[in-house]
Parts: structure tokens; C-alpha cells; sequence
């Protein structure tokens, strides 16, 4: 398949690495210094068994070499700036072309749906984790099922990418539901990666620290009645129980938050915990805790040089 992904940081390079053992992608990031180094040196993915993987995706600069219309693009870069992406990209989009977006946080489809067609949207959700440990290097900390799904009608090709992405070494399955797997990853997302982020430890210490592993259980429960006002289900003893479980297989993992906070950038909070926060407001569901989060994280941007 033909593949753009758009989006140089942790995950794109990640996806479209692993992807280009099989498939002819390339990665579109905004730096052109960065897309230099990675025509020149391609993609190192390194294992937590420190095996590497050394692989050569093509690279553009975004906006630039938009001669050939893939199958299929894909969104890696943050919420916070995937419009203007999309907007610099628009000509990869043909007529059959699918747009798929693994990001953080729900509700993306209302976007995407001004660049393609309601059929051609992908959204899923994925247990890979990735942070960056160089320019064109990554640390793949964490691995597991990523799952996919067509927003609003079925489309064969989305069959034929998880086949490809599985092919690839990216285990990938198609849900008939795919938004109760959103809610799942958001689980995830509102819990354990905030915590980890505004703490600044890697994943193991919120198993090792009673006080961290309560903090990720008040998120958990408040995010599982929220999902309960929407219509989903989900019991929150077995949530906590796959949080428990993902972060024994991911003891070493930092999510994408730790980095923006260490580094004092602007997170996707917004698109994350303040997701839960607006549908808990809109179904009179109290959420507290994730107010206090969103909050917290917003205080934390920016700080960086600052003093006490």
C-alpha cells in the first residue's frame, strides 16, 4: 500500500518505520532538517530488550511532494495542530483515499469529515507506545493490540490496512464498535498518562507507589461513569484491572504527556482529560478529579526555566 503519515514525533516514526518494512510510506514532518536526517539515516525503533530496528521510510516536508495520492494517510501529530496539517496536506486526499487517526482523546471524526467523505474516516485506538530519544530514534516502550474501524460505514479497504499494519508487526484488528475501544484507550489515556505526566515517573511507579496507583484509580472510576451516561458500560473493576495489567507490560513506558511537561510544551489535556470533563458536564455527571487535572496540566505548561 501507499502510506502518508503525517506527523515526525514519537508515534509517526514509530508507525511509518515499522510500516515501511512492507509498504511504500512516507512521513511527512514540518522540520526540514528533520526530514533530511531521516532521508539520510532512516528510522531506529529501539526495543526494551535493546534490539533495534533500523528502517528507511521515505520523508517529505509537510505541505511538499504531494505528486501521488496514497491509499491511505494517517494522523499522528497533536490535536492541537491537526487542522492546520490537514489543511497544508490536503492534496495527498483523492477519491478513495482513507484518513485514519490514532490520536489521543475522542471526537476527532467531526474534523476529519472536512477533508474526506464519512466512508473514508478510520479511527481506532492503539496499546503501542513510543517516545522519542533522538531526532529520527525512538524508544518503543510498550506494544499490544491496536484496533480500527470504519466511524460510520464499513469499507473493505480499512480489511486490507489491518492486514497490512499486522503484516508489519503492528497487530491490528477491526471492531464493528470502535467507539467503545476509544473509550477503552481514553481509560488509559485520563488515568495512568496524566498521572504519569504531572508526577514525571515512568509507568512502573504508579504499580509501586500506593498513593500514585489511587490517583489512577479515582480517574479511572469517575471516567467509567461518564462513559456510563453516554450509553457504555464498562465495570471498573475490570478497567483497573487492565490498567494493572498494561502497565506490568510497560514498566519503562512514558507517554507523550511526560515529554510535553518535562519539556514545557503544550499538551492535548484538552482533547484528553477536558474530553471527560465535557461529557461529564453535558450528562450531569460530577468529574472532579479530571477538572483538577486539566487544570494542574495547564499550570504545568510553560514552566520550564521557571523557579521556586
Amino acid at each position: 500500500m501507499r502510506i502518508a503519515v503525517l506527523g515526525a514525533g514519537a508515534m509517526g516514526l514509530l508507525f511509518g518505520g515499522l510500516l515501511s518494512r512492507k509498504n511504500d510510506v512516507c512521513i511527512y514532518g514540518h522540520r526540514a532538517e528533520k526530514v533530511e536526517e531521516i532521508k539520510k539515516n532512516g528510522v531506529i525503533i529501539r526495543e526494551n530488550d535493546g534490539t533495534e530496528l533500523h528502517l528507511f521510510p521515505r520523508a517529505a516536508v509537510s505541505g511538499e511532494d504531494l505528486r501521488e495520492i496514497p491509499d491511505v494517510v494517517m494522523l499522528f501529530t497533536k490535536s492541537l495542530v491537526s487542522r492546520e496539517v490537514l489543511e497544508q496536506n490536503r492534496g495527498l486526499f483523492g477519491p478513495d483515499t482513507l484518513l485514519l487517526t490514532l490520536q489521543n482523546g475522542s471526537g476527532h471524526e467531526e474534523l476529519l469529515r472536512e477533508f474526506v467523505e464519512e466512508s473514508r474516516i478510520v479511527i481506532g485506538t492503539t496499546r503501542h507506545n513510543s517516545v522519542l530519544t533522538g531526532n529520527t530514534s525512538v524508544l518503543h516502550g510498550g506494544s499490544g493490540v491496536t484496533s480500527i474501524g470504519s466511524a460510520h460505514a464499513r469499507n473493505t479497504l480499512v480489511y486490507i490496512l489491518a492486514e497490512e499494519m499486522s503484516a508489519c508487526g503492528i497487530e491490528t484488528s477491526i471492531s464493528e464498535d470502535i467507539r467503545r475501544f476509544i473509550w477503552d484507550k481514553l481509560f488509559v489515556n485520563t488515568s495512568v498518562s496524566v498521572v504519569s505526566g504531572i508526577l514525571q515517573v515512568p509507568q512502573g511507579y504508579l504499580l509501586d507507589n500506593p498513593h500514585a496507583w489511587s490517583l489512577v484509580e479515582r480517574l479511572a472510576r469517575e471516567a467509567v461513569e461518564t462513559a456510563r451516561s453516554e450509553g457504555f458500560v464498562f465495570k471498573p473493576e475490570k478497567v483497573l484491572e487492565g490498567l494493572h495489567s498494561l502497565l506490568e507490560g510497560a514498566r519503562n513506558g512514558y507517554p507523550s504527556i511526560y515529554a510535553d511537561l518535562r519539556d514545557g510544551r503544550k499538551t492535548e489535556v484538552d482533547a484528553i482529560s477536558g474530553s471527560i470533563v465535557r461529557t461529564g458536564h453535558k450528562n450531569g455527571i460530577p468529574v472532579p478529579s479530571h477538572e483538577m487535572v486539566v487544570e494542574l496540566i495547564h499550570a504545568m505548561e510553560g514552566k520550564t526555566g521557571q523557579t521556586v
